[in-house]
């Protein structure tokens, strides 16, 4: 006989599983019986088997109703609805956890606007006395031979997902020279289609072509980097969110979204984030004003006292 399915909907990014990796936990021991499936980007299964809460991944995209049988449990981990709840209610769970949204209708507890984003997911399930910590970042290291690890290197990934969130390479390139100078091996991370940003902060730095990874791994392979870095510099992107989950020092440059939504915990002082404190568009087409008020002076500073290693 089959187990009882628990359907975790989060159909977004790597950042997004990662913050709700203490809520999956969660869920995970409330439910030890059921299968937990997590309703997801495929893309995104390899990192969410390294959380040890999950069974299984749905291939699904963002707002689609999961293609799965009608499970026992339905989880909203992705939105305060209306299209989400109604893309879960859609399964025919028996019962679903969810944000209060009243155009559904669906009575649940009030979202917050302005709260964390780890902790949100973790206050839901509490409201249905479902213990879940919000300190429970952490993640399983990815298997040997995972991606082209370089231990100790400083891992810079100077991409986003909107232009509002993207230092101006060129300042990257002068932290990663600096990194450089210092004697630290340093790496040039992103996606297939960040590559040519890379490859031009890269030959700005001066670096060889082996540094730019960019394009050359998948997402476990990115976390296998990250994991095995002496340091990791990034904007807000999902790229800090492994630093904090491998427990790598890492500086985070915030520009549009505040930190105190989506940075690491604050009580971590292996994580530095700079900010100018206030809040701009997130998905505007041109960097924020805040972040641009970040200097590459500003980073260097940080930067040699962040990793233990640096200090010794």
């Amino acid at each position: 006989m089959s187990p009882p399915r628990l359907l975790v909907l989060r159909a977004l990014g790597l950042g997004d599983l990662l913050c709700g990796v203490p809520a999956l936990r969660g869920l995970r021991e409330a439910h030890p019986e059921h299968e937990l499936v997590l309703a997801a980007p495929a893309a995104l299964a390899p990192l969410a088997a390294l959380t040890g809460a999950v069974d299984a991944v749905l291939d699904t995209a963002p707002l689609a109703a999961p293609a799965s049988p009608p499970p026992a449990l339905a989880v909203n981990l992705h939105g305060r609805g209306p299209q989400s709840h109604r893309a879960l209610l859609a399964t025919r769970p028996r019962r679903m956890l969810a944000f209060g949204a009243p155009d559904v209708p669906w009575d649940g507890p009030r979202w917050h606007p302005g709260e964390h984003e780890v902790r949100r997911w973790c206050r839901l399930l509490a409201a249905y006395d479902i213990p879940a910590d919000p300190a429970r970042l952490e993640l399983e290291p990815p298997p040997p031979g995972a991606g082209p690890a370089v231990p100790g290197a400083t891992v810079i990934h100077p991409g986003a997902a909107s232009a509002a969130r993207r230092w101006p390479a060129a300042r990257w390139a002068a932290v990663a020279r600096a990194e450089a100078e210092a004697g630290r091996p340093v790496v040039v991370t992103g996606s297939a289609g960040e590559r040519e940003l890379a490859q031009a902060v890269a030959r700005v730095a001066g670096l060889g072509t082996e540094a730019v990874l960019a394009g050359r791994t998948d997402l476990l392979g990115l976390a296998a980097v990250v994991a095995a870095a002496g340091c990791v510099l990034c904007g807000d992107t999902g790229v800090g969110h492994l630093a904090t989950a491998f427990g790598v020092p890492s500086v985070l440059l915030f520009g549009p979204t505040p930190p105190d939504e989506w940075g690491p915990p604050p009580e971590r002082a292996r994580h530095v984030v700079l900010h100018r404190g206030e809040r701009g568009d997130p998905h505007a087409d041109t960097p924020d004003p805040g972040l641009l008020a970040i200097t590459v002076e500003d980073v260097l500073e940080v930067t040699a006292g962040v990793s233990p290693a640096r200090l010794g």
